[in-house]
């Protein structure tokens, strides 16, 4: 067995961090994920370092926020040389390392993603279930050697395409191709399911296993209605609308005619994804058991950022920072190393992902990246809060005409949330509002609180600034 362990990383889109059955959500059975929360150590307020793909994926795959790597949006060109990926720096220290499902470091409009020097030997990309690619799309490819078209498919299943075709199928089946192979050294799997991002089209057989009238329903109060409206000049993907019909034109409308889908119907089929991504882990963890690999391999389960689901009455996702968008799961598990059933709400930034997986190859820690490794809390050696805050940005992040930029800092009681250049802004207190129904921005006995906390917020902002060449010398 090899003093360097194996890493399934696996990533979901979209994931909200309160959806997982062993963590208090009761309305989807998440059987195979729970047990890595029994065998293992979850963090439950781990937070994206931005609310959208791409700002996000660059940040935890280089340990530095994506305003430091110059990666601040979707749709972009391409993505620097510079700093490398966590992936290429463990390719170059002896790791095999597979992409399987997305990446989105730049863009995939209407073409493969250019890739950088990633690291990566084996390539089985799919940005998404689509078929709008001439070559070089490994799902699609992968459903026309089972003697289907992928776009045909679509057309004849417009809810969902069956399970044995689905991608959350395709990319387990990919892993396991990869776990199985024979070689020397470690691996390293980076497992990235497209789902449950929109448009909420899982399989009808899973549709047909959650009840909407079943659903808890979003986070919402009438007066969201007003605050949203307030902010309808700050970039989002949706307008509010009450949850009984949400701003999203799909195929989850319960009939073609009406202009938008009531949020427990989305909610049922959001469940019905989480459902089958769990029963496809579930997959992947019995090849490592069955190939004696799970005694060296670290899992870790997780994803790029949330989903707000009907929450404030908004759907999908943008410039906001409620809990919902930018806390995700974050589950780590290795038998025999990793501390046991350990459940623990230290703030947790995903940039802390790419030093915990350098320190667990025996790997240095670049100067520059601020994430700060997790290995002393997953080996329960640590009972110190590991951090004091974290920080998320949105810089110019989607192809929308507003240009909004805003930062939110948390600690462990406040929420400060800035939408620079519409002086806006929300803070909440999390101890007594955790569902952040009370904006207390205005309010005057606050503005004390809310000036320490802009203080604060822009002391971490200039800190986490790219601070160009390292110096050699006085002049």
């Amino acid at each position: 067995m090899s003093d360097r362990p194996n890493i399934l990383w696996i990533c979901t889109d979209q994931q909200r961090y309160d959806t997982i059955h062993a963590l208090g959500y009761d309305h989807v059975d998440t059987p195979h994920i729970d047990g890595l929360v029994a065998e293992g150590v979850a963090f439950t307020h781990a937070y994206c370092q931005a609310p959208i793909c791409t700002p996000s994926r660059a940040s935890f795959l280089t340990g530095q926020y994506a305003s430091a790597v110059h990666v601040n949006g979707n749709g972009l060109d391409t993505f620097p040389d510079n700093p490398p990926l966590i992936t290429k720096i463990m390719a170059d220290a002896g790791y095999d390392c597979g992409l399987i499902g997305k990446l989105h470091l730049a863009s995939a409009y209407g073409r493969i993603e250019p890739r950088v020097d990633d690291g990566y030997r084996i390539w089985e990309y799919s940005h998404a279930p689509r078929d709008d690619w001439p070559e070089g799309h490994g799902y699609a490819d992968w459903v026309r050697e089972k003697g289907e078209v992928l776009g045909d498919l679509m057309k004849e299943h417009p809810h969902g395409l069956p399970a044995k075709f689905h991608q959350t199928t395709w990319c387990a089946e990919k892993t396991i191709e990869f776990m199985r192979e024979k070689r020397d050294g470690p691996w390293l799997a980076s497992v990235n399911i497209y789902d449950p991002n929109p448009a909420f089209n899982p399989p009808q057989t899973y549709r047909d296993m959650f009840d909407p009238a079943d659903m808890p329903g979003p986070l919402f109060a009438e007066s969201d209605l007003a605050q949203q409206e307030k902010l309808a000049g700050v970039d989002f993907q949706s307008k509010v609308r009450h949850p009984d019909q949400l701003d999203i034109r799909d195929l989850l409308q319960k009939d073609r005619g009406t202009p938008g889908a009531d949020a427990k119907v989305l909610q049922a089929a959001y469940c019905a994804m989480i459902k089958q991504i769990d029963d496809q882990v579930g997959r992947m963890l019995a090849v490592l058991e069955e190939t004696g690999q799970r005694e060296n391999t670290v899992v870790i389960f997780t994803s790029d950022h949330g989903e707000t689901s009907g929450d404030r009455g908004l759907i999908q996702k943008g410039c906001r920072f409620y809990e919902g968008l930018v806390r995700v799961p974050l589950i780590s598990s290795w038998q025999g190393h990793f501390a046991k059933g350990l459940v623990r709400d230290d703030l947790v930034e995903l940039t802390d992902k790419a030093p915990t997986i350098l320190e667990l190859a025996g790997l240095q820690v670049p100067e520059r990246m601020t994430g700060r490794s997790l290995l002393p809390i997953l080996r329960g050696e640590s009972m110190a809060e590991h951090r004091e805050f974290v920080r998320c940005e949105y810089y110019d992040a989607l192809d929308e005409p507003d240009n909004s930029f805003a930062t939110m800092y948390r600690d462990k009681r406040y929420k400060l949330v800035v939408y620079h250049g519409h002086d806006l802004g929300e803070l909440y207190d999390i101890e007594e509002d955790p569902n952040e129904f009370e904006n207390m921005w205005d309010e005057p006995e606050v503005q004390p609180l809310k000036l320490r906390l802009i203080q604060q917020s822009f002391d971490a902002s200039m800190l986490a600034m790219d601070r160009g060449p390292k110096r050699v010398g006085p002049m």
